[in-house]
């Protein structure tokens, strides 16, 4: 796969593709770090990242050339701080719309951008803002997703999977990443222009447990709650036994029951 192969008219245009990096939300950004200018749109494309992160540090797992690792970057200077969360919703349904595109059932978003199918883990998203001001000066963006691997470790069997495992045969990494660039850019354009109705809409539609009962755990404390919306910042609605709570990231954990 060269450059310019994506129908796009800037996201994925400048691609560059690695065998090995450590992370390549580390690559994207020692790049942009350099006095060269990158063009907005550009995306990282690794065989094997050997020390990819998910949200808070947390280690993501993954086979050398079988799954998707990849940062994509952007400029989103048009957005607020105060609704940079939109960004996040953006880039998760994006995500969710491509792998929609091979998965016979429903993909899920979970809160705040965990990628689920059938209760299990697809894939994740960190993304990383620059600031200045009260703006977003740059983006970097990594996703990870499970695509051709098999075997997971056996703390995570029951709580991962992969589109191999679900159709019973190997996608190519290549199509899968041509969606990813198409729909990155689709919403990234709907999030420019403001539309945030759509993209709050489109989110609570696709959100992993919404309006249902579930299980969570805060500071070791089981509880049972039901999601009823995200705020602007990205803190998560939920009615509780105690009222109506709302929740930042890590402060709580979905409990997953078999």
């Amino acid at each position: 796969m060269q450059n310019n192969t994506f129908s796009t008219l800037f996201v994925g245009q400048n691609l560059i593709k690695l065998k090995e990096v450590d992370s390549t939300n580390n690559f994207l950004k020692n790049l942009v770090s350099k006095s060269e200018p990158l063009p907005e749109g550009t995306v990282i494309m690794a065989d094997n990242q050997f020390a990819g992160r998910g949200q808070q540090e947390s280690v993501w797992q993954s086979e050398a050339g079988k799954n998707i690792s990849t940062s994509i970057y952007l400029k989103p200077s048009f957005l607020p701080l105060n609704k940079q969360f939109y960004l996040n919703i953006a880039v998760s349904l994006a995500v969710n719309e491509a792998l929609s595109q091979f998965l016979p059932q429903a993909v899920q978003v979970k809160w705040p951008n965990d990628i689920y199918t059938n209760g299990k883990k697809l894939g994740g998203i960190l993304i990383e803002n620059t600031l200045t001001g009260s703006f977003i000066k740059s983006s970097v963006i990594g996703i990870g997703l499970n695509i051709n691997q098999q075997q997971f470790r056996a703390d995570l069997s029951d709580k991962a999977t992969s589109v191999i495992q679900i159709l019973q045969k190997e996608t190519a990494l290549e199509a899968v990443m041509e969606k990813i660039v198409v729909f990155m850019e689709k919403y990234y354009l709907i999030l420019k222009s403001g539309n945030y109705t759509i993209l709050q809409n489109d989110y609570l539609k696709h959100l992993y447990k919404f309006g249902t009962l579930a299980h969570y755990q805060q500071n070791g404390q089981v509880f049972e709650g039901k999601i009823l919306g995200v705020e602007e910042s990205g803190r998560l609605v939920m009615e509780t036994a105690t009222g109506l709570q709302s929740f930042n990231f890590k402060e709580i954990e979905f409990i997953h029951t078999k």
